[in-house]
């Protein structure tokens, strides 16, 4: 059966069975990853990626196909990634640019489509590398704009897309050395054509997949040698060791003071490591990138707005993994890392990530109710398995027991003495892993005193504290160990602590709100800030810690 026109409705059951197909596939597109490094996650990455942009789209859906297409574009975006799952999310970025406007697609602009997600990709890539997802792509949309010309049917045009991918793919060892070596195709290349495949099932009249009409992973096909690409490959030819990944919340503020250009920022990233690949639209920046020093990059991508989201992957410890699982054993021992690690203590997934994103090793849950012992920083120590390292408490209780492990432990160690995550977050801005371990320690300790931090959290019973009446469930501002404000609005406190805080030097208020906040409350008491100072640069981050609304920094 012929179909001559996509609506909304069609282009929306193509796109989730694209992702019901991936799905199917994803640990064999795993088992396939050699490029850029060996550390097997494409498959995962690109189904994940995929499954945000449906799950965006749901709800979003109508018969119009620009808008459904623009739903699913922006979820990946926002869903993306590792290098395939962000150039995934341009090819469909690009096709909704292509198509936005258009309530039905025909053959031409179904083909047209293909081909601007194509063109966007490889605008995205520093150096785009043949032989991997962006040659199946181009091959596939190319084919599809020749036959366009004269097919008018899109499911004829949608077998030639899929044909064209397929044996686009078996080229791609020849394209790229690496692959050939190993004997295996292009893992993104694989994914995308297990996304075509979906496509063209929808188009021959099958219904989209039921959660559970998907296998699990044991039912997977294994691959005829019974072993991952990765095993052919060696740990130490990884160059660059942590895949980063960077979603920025534009500023229009802070974009005054550094106005952003794509292709400069690309050029300027591309100095610190490589699989570099920058993408926006107009309300977010996402970056992708290997690197050996992760906080430089999110350093420099904060000039242009908020932190919204990082990742930090080791991916010599992934590979390292993949190997020795392969070999029927443990993941193996890896050799002590060269370097400085630090270990810092915190709670809250974000505050978590706030650290890793900076270059934090290892971070400890723990903080004011949960004082990690000797024995946890012992073990963590033990975890990061390097030769030196820094350990940063972030807690007046805490500082002991960090001092009383770096006695103790047989790797080189220092202690500088944060009590608060701020400080913690300070210190990591001065961190220099390949320092003199001493040096980078006084440096770190010095940026410290740079800082002001306060919480806002709340009475458990009535009490009278620093000559402060408080009632049971009152929030109270502390700076340091003093209750500078009280009362029933915990926006009210967070503003007058801000006020005890700030001074006629500060340059810089940081809000770090926890889980019983909102992204909104924390955005309108940082446009207060702003209001009072508009000197004053004002940055909010999610923390999701307990216990603290907010955790507030003046530098």
């Amino acid at each position: 059966m012929a179909v001559k026109v996509l609506d909304g409705e069609i282009l929306s059951r193509m796109f989730r069975q694209g992702a019901a197909e991936l799905s199917r596939n994803a640990q064999k597109i795993d088992a396939l990853n050699v490029f850029p490094v060996p550390d097997g996650d494409t498959g995962t990455n690109m189904n994940l990626t995929i499954t945000s942009g449906v799950k965006e789209m749901q709800g979003k859906e109508s018969g119009h196909a620009g808008t459904t297409a623009s739903a699913f574009a922006k979820g990946l975006l926002m869903g993306a990634r590792g290098n395939s799952g962000v150039i995934l999310s341009q090819l469909f970025r690009g096709f909704s640019k292509e198509v936005e406007k258009q309530k039905e697609l025909e053959a031409p602009a179904f083909a047209a489509a293909l081909q601007n997600g194509v063109d966007t990709a490889y605008r995205a890539v520093m150096k785009p590398v043949e032989g991997t997802i962006l040659t199946v792509a181009k091959d596939a949309a190319s084919a599809a704009v020749e036959a366009a010309e004269k097919e008018d049917d899109i499911v004829r045009l949608m077998e030639i897309v899929q044909e064209e991918a397929a044996a686009s793919l078996e080229r791609t060892p020849e394209l790229l050395p690496v692959l050939k070596e190993v004997g295996v195709v292009d893992s993104g290349g694989q994914g995308l054509l297990s996304i075509y495949d979906g496509f063209l099932s929808i188009l021959n009249g099958k219904p989209v997949a039921e959660e559970d009409e998907i296998p699990s992973m044991d039912e997977l096909v294994k691959l005829e040698h019974h072993q991952s690409a990765q095993g052919h490959m060696a740990t130490e030819d990884i160059e660059f060791g942590y895949c980063t990944e960077v979603m920025v919340q534009f500023d229009n503020q802070k974009l005054e003071e550094h106005p952003y250009d794509e292709q400069a920022f690309r050029e300027e990233l591309s100095e610190h490591g490589d699989s570099l690949l920058v993408v926006s639209d107009e309300d977010l920046l996402k970056i992708h990138i290997h690197v050996e020093y992760p906080g430089k990059v999110i350093d420099e991508a904060q000039r242009f707005g908020s932190l919204v989201n990082v990742k930090v992957e080791n991916m010599r410890e992934q590979h390292s993994n993949i190997v020795q699982e392969d070999r029927g054993g443990a993941p193996a021992a890896a050799a002590p890392q060269t370097g400085t690690a630090v270990i810092t203590v915190g709670m809250g997934a974000g505050i978590r990530r706030l650290f890793e994103g900076l270059g934090v090793r290892k971070v400890i849950e723990g903080g004011q109710t949960m004082n990690p012992s000797t024995e946890d920083f012992i073990k963590a120590i033990e975890e990061v398995n390097a030769s030196r390292v820094i350990l940063l408490p972030n807690n007046s209780n805490i500082v002991m027991a960090a001092e009383q492990a770096a006695d103790v432990t047989d790797v080189e160690a220092e202690v500088v003495p944060t009590k608060t995550v701020p400080e913690g977050l300070a210190a990591m801005l001065a961190f220099d892993p390949e320092a003199p371990i001493a040096e980078t320690a006084e440096a770190m300790g010095s940026a410290v005193h740079e800082i002001q931090t306060g919480e806002v959290t709340y009475a458990v019973r009535d009490t009278s504290l620093d000559g402060v009446e408080i009632s049971e469930g009152d929030y109270m501002g502390i700076k340091g160990k003093k209750i500078v404000s009280c009362g029933s609005s915990v926006q009210d406190v967070a503003k007058e602590l801000i006020h005890e805080l700030k001074t006629a030097d500060t340059e810089i208020i940081t809000i770090i709100y926890g889980e019983d906040r909102t992204q909104e409350e924390a955005e309108t008491l940082a446009s207060w800030a702003e209001e009072q100072d508009e000197e004053i640069e004002v940055e909010v981050h999610s923390g999701e810690q307990p216990l603290y609304s907010y955790i507030i920094s003046a530098e």
